[in-house]
């Protein structure tokens, strides 16, 4: 059997980083005086992936330097997460891959929670999500999204909510795919028109695998991660990591939090 590998998509620019992000891609982010790449590769590394592949796009050439493999979407400007992802069908189809969005950071021990997924595809899942959402906007309700799971099977994800109650976690960006799953996920992707086959995201995908009657697995974990979204959000993270008191979010600490 192949080792379990992952695939890190790193193709957009993240334009609403503004200056930040004008002459790099938006993994080279600074968090913690570490680009998010740098975060991401120590994470996977640390729970035992070593096989690591980059989805490039803008500003592919400043990724030349990190020693992975690199697949290449020469359509990333006019192209979403999900046909980045296909760029790298070579890996999909060979084994089981962790596919990770390289605008969040996280721990290692978040990563063995989903190596130790049973389904097909699953994700993981926020619990804990709310002090990271009020952190970030003053309403925490205007950016999260609708999730909802049952027994670890996931039921509903990605609408916009009307209260807390319709939000049970937050996805986070972390995939995990065996060959029959990306299969499944490909097919379901392949249905859509053309043009809206460009423009799906992820939780597009896994909407489509839903309606489509696909069990995708919903792995639980309570902080030890953060997503950059803007340069606001740098900042709020850079300051609670200041502060003396615990955040909840960090997954700086050692081994990383589990969400058990």
């Amino acid at each position: 059997m192949n080792p379990t590998s992952a695939i890190i998509l790193a193709a957009g620019r993240g334009s609403r980083l503004g200056e930040i992000t004008r002459d790099q891609p938006k993994c080279l982010t600074p968090l913690a005086a570490r680009p998010l790449l740098e975060w991401q590769l120590a994470a996977l590394r640390a729970a035992g992936i070593d096989r690591i592949a980059l989805v490039t796009g803008y500003r592919a050439e400043l990724l030349r330097s990190f020693g992975t493999v690199r697949f290449h979407n020469p359509r990333w400007a006019d192209t979403n997460m999900v046909a980045s992802l296909a760029c790298a069908a070579e890996w999909l189809h060979a084994g089981t891959t962790i596919v990770s969005y390289s605008d969040i950071v996280y721990g290692p021990a978040v990563v063995r929670k989903l190596l130790a997924a049973q389904d097909d595809v699953a994700i993981t899942y926020d619990r804990s999500w709310l002090p990271l959402w009020q952190l970030r906007f003053a309403d925490p309700l205007r950016d999260a999204e609708t999730f909802r799971e049952d027994q670890g099977r996931l039921l509903a994800i990605g609408e916009r909510p009307q209260t807390l109650d319709q939000v049970q976690g937050q996805y986070m960006g972390l995939i995990r795919f065996t060959p029959d799953g990306w299969r499944r996920a490909h097919a379901a992707w392949q249905a859509e028109p053309p043009e809206r086959r460009d423009r799906l995201d992820m939780t597009g995908l896994l909407r489509r695998m839903l309606d489509r009657g696909e069990r995708i697995g919903a792995v639980p974990v309570d902080g030890g991660w953060c997503e950059v979204d803007s340069a606001e959000d740098l900042q709020r993270y850079e300051s609670v990591l200041a502060a003396p008191q615990r955040w909840t979010h960090d997954w700086r600490e050692p081994g990383g939090r589990d969400g058990a």
